[in-house]
């Protein structure tokens, strides 16, 4: 988890894709224009599609027997979405909701099979993305797993200032209003004990609020709770 100088590339997650692959991609891709609150997929729903965010966000949630929202991804412009097996005919395990306004290139599996097949740079280009993607997926289940808590809260504050950090004086400002309810659902957390953890966070003087917005103010503590293993960028994202 390295220190954040500005926000994620405009290429997000596609970033393992040539230049000659995206341009392939892009072509594939059927423009769709998405309204805040609605749903680019449901949990249940098949997956054959994917989602390329040209404009806008989306979130990754999955809802428990009891009803909790728990967040898995939080998605912007530039990332590729969706369930990264298109041989096999399976149903989408998590929902993805749209959280502003986006534009939105929609992949068919049939499309994405045959770049596969035809081009095998972009099958090599594929492979990278899904391997990148696998990985985010594991670090985040470790830091939930391994270090309680605390360790799973500052993990995601560290992801939150590689995705969304930019510079605030010798601080890092996490420029998204990210409220104590997304905290919690981000860590399966109580909103409760997220506000216990933040509050001994600014008692340490390792973060604080400007206009409702978190500022990292000691980046190597937050890195120290949760046994930072200095994984790249790509990888270290909410």
């Amino acid at each position: 988890m390295r220190n954040p100088t500005n926000v994620m590339e405009a290429r997000g997650n596609t970033c393992c894709f040539s230049e000659a692959s995206f341009n392939r991609l892009q072509v594939m891709m059927k423009d769709r224009v998405m309204p805040e609150s609605s749903h680019l997929f449901w949990e249940g729903d098949t997956a054959d599609k994917l989602f390329y965010i040209k404009r806008g966000r989306v979130k990754v949630t999955k809802t428990t027997d009891e009803g909790k929202e728990l967040i898995l991804y939080m998605y912007q412009s530039g990332d590729l979405v969706g369930q990264t097996d298109p041989f096999f005919g399976t149903k989408h395990s998590f929902s993805a909701e749209v959280l502003e306004d986006s534009d939105i290139g929609v992949i068919d599996h049939t499309d994405l099979e045959l770049l596969i097949c035809q081009h095998c740079d972009f099958a090599i280009d594929f492979m990278k993305w899904m391997g990148s993607h696998h990985r985010i997926t594991q670090t985040k289940f470790r830091d939930l797993m391994m270090y309680g808590k605390p360790g799973a809260l500052c993990s995601t504050l560290i992801r939150l200032c590689n995705t969304y950090g930019e510079p605030h004086g010798e601080h890092i400002l996490i420029h998204k209003k990210i409220t104590h309810t997304d905290l919690s659902n981000m860590i399966g957390a109580t909103r409760e004990s997220v506000n216990r953890m933040l509050s001994d966070l600014r008692k340490k003087n390792a973060v604080e609020y400007d206009n409702g917005m978190i500022v990292v103010k000691d980046l190597e503590m937050l890195q120290g709770v949760c046994h930072c293993e200095l994984c790249p960028r790509e990888i270290c994202r909410i």
